[in-house]
């Protein structure tokens, strides 16, 4: 059966040349195409992540990841582990989550000078948002009590006004800037992890990538470099940092390979909810302060020039201060003529009322993250209280609004298996039931309103690329549980059988 958001639409595609030709029922489709039969199996639109980190995700399946560590000790153990093994490069930890560690709070630079104190070490929050170093990579930056917060970030001091280590938002730059070599990517490792997505039905990704060298390479370079062997399409979300140098991005991925093109530029409005650095209205439930709000003019000037090459503006926005700021500067392009249809707002977790009937009014689209439901069950309510919690991830109201979709992990924020965060639009971890998506809303993210965001056709519309899979259950009958366990037999991409290997992990924690 040929099942899509609509229901069941068939029982065969006719392939032709790598474009869908036809959809129905077997007996009156015909063609020269050589037949493939999957038995009972389900065949599906391909599944889109419409806002992951493609380089980021490669090195967290082969860096030290900390999700998993009990408390500091463990922590220091694991970080040591990594530098004896690190051969004298900068020692790099991955997503680190506090509110699972037994003291419940973010370590400081002493513990991570007790694990490796002769070269620079830093430790990411799984959000990405805050950072934690050792005094070796505060001294390697020029960082000390002098050093003044930069625009959009801070510098965690402590009652004598000297750095803690820890580091929030544009902080973590005066470090990762200046760490230079021995963590990069290779071409083959973001080959094996798009590998992996395409594994679990991902045709297409909306990769977000650094234009400027970070502490994984030239992501752009490594990207390019990957594109011609690609399993999977590439739609890029470049983080540019000039408004003059927007055109020269786009002219070099669009002299690249075909499986890699220009989508447009990312920008970021405000921090995580787990940093408390998304930016909110009022202050937040657990700890005073309403957040870092990052929006300024250079982001409008980057935003105008994308527009203005006919591409793509996402901005990051998770609290409601940083959504409300996000949608004037959006409802501003509009005004001066900016189809609206390249507007994306990143995350869009908290709304006010007023904002989601801004978003539907002006036809701005929403790349969503069902799976920080999973994430942040435990601890959202501390942080932001009972009543923002009910506008939180609201789902079912922005998708009644009329507000396109797109649904995606932020990997490697969070795992990129789509089928866990089809099954937590539905079941959200039990976090406000009311705005649970049905199955089909569920999959109308990740399939026609995650390409509808990537710039692509109409999942399995007679014209658009035969990117399709084969399940091995009907997704709009089963149960969210039952979901999860989906198994992918087969992905195609413009019609050909994506060859990919399952032993590779899809995620580490």
């Amino acid at each position: 059966m040929v099942c899509t958001p609509d229901g069941v639409v068939g029982d065969a595609v006719l392939v032709v040349d790598g474009v869908v030709a036809a959809v129905g029922d077997r007996r009156s489709l015909s063609g020269d195409e050589p037949e493939r039969s999957f038995g009972d199996a389900f065949l599906l639109p391909g599944l889109r992540d419409a806002h992951l980190h493609p380089i980021g995700y490669a090195a967290a399946l082969r860096g030290t990841t900390l999700a998993t560590a009990a408390d500091f000790d463990e922590v220091a153990a694991r970080v040591r582990v990594a530098a004896l093994a690190g051969s004298g490069s900068p020692v790099m930890g991955m997503r680190l989550n506090e509110q699972g560690l037994a003291e419940r709070r973010l370590p400081t630079r002493e513990l991570l000078d007790s694990a490796c104190d002769d070269r620079p070490v830093l430790v990411h929050r799984y959000c990405g948002h805050v950072a934690i170093v050792n005094t070796a990579a505060l001294r390697f930056a020029g960082i000390d009590a002098d050093t003044p917060d930069p625009a959009g970030g801070t510098i965690d001091r402590d009652t004598k006004g000297e750095p803690t280590g820890v580091l929030r938002e544009t902080a973590i730059g005066l470090v990762t800037d200046h760490l230079g070599p021995g963590n990069e990517v290779t071409t083959d490792e973001l080959l094996g992890a798009l590998s992996r997505l395409a594994a679990v039905g991902i045709t297409s990704v909306g990769a977000i990538l650094r234009t400027s060298p970070g502490i994984f390479g030239g992501e752009i370079d490594i990207a390019i470099a990957a594109a011609e062997r690609s399993p999977i399409k590439i739609g890029a979300l470049t983080i540019d940092e000039d408004p003059a140098a927007v055109a020269g991005t786009k002219e070099r991925i669009d002299d690249a390979p075909e499986r890699i093109r220009w989508l447009g530029i990312k920008r970021f409005g405000d921090g995580s909810f787990g940093g408390h650095t998304a930016a909110m209205l009022d202050p937040y439930s657990d700890v005073e302060g309403t957040g870092t709000l990052r929006l300024d003019r250079v982001d409008k000037q980057i935003a105008k020039a994308a527009v203005g090459l006919g591409a793509a503006a996402a901005i990051h926005a998770i609290g409601d201060r940083a959504c409300e700021a996000v949608i004037d500067l959006f409802g501003q392009l509009i005004v001066t003529g900016t189809d609206a249809s390249r507007l994306r707002i990143e995350h869009a977790s908290v709304l006010t009322p007023r904002d989601v009937g801004r978003l539907s009014r002006y036809g701005i689209s929403a790349v969503v993250q069902p799976p920080f439901l999973g994430s942040e069950a435990d601890w959202l309510v501390d942080r932001i209280g009972p009543d923002r919690l009910e506008r939180t991830y609201p789902f079912r109201t922005m998708d009644e609004a009329g507000i396109t979709l797109a649904g995606s992990s932020d990997s490697p924020v969070e795992s990129p298996d789509p089928w866990a965060g089809m099954a937590l639009a539905r079941d959200r971890a039990g976090l406000v039931p009311a705005e649970s998506l049905t199955a089909d809303r569920a999959l109308a993210m990740y399939t026609t309103g995650a390409a509808s965001v990537l710039g692509e056709p109409g999942p399995l519309e007679v014209g658009s690329p035969a990117d399709l899979i084969v399940v091995d259950h009907d997704p709009l009958s089963v149960s969210a549980d039952d979901l999860r366990q989906t198994q992918v037999l087969a992905t195609f991409v413009d019609g050909a059988e994506v060859e990919v290997d399952r032993s590779l992990p899809l995620w580490l924690d």
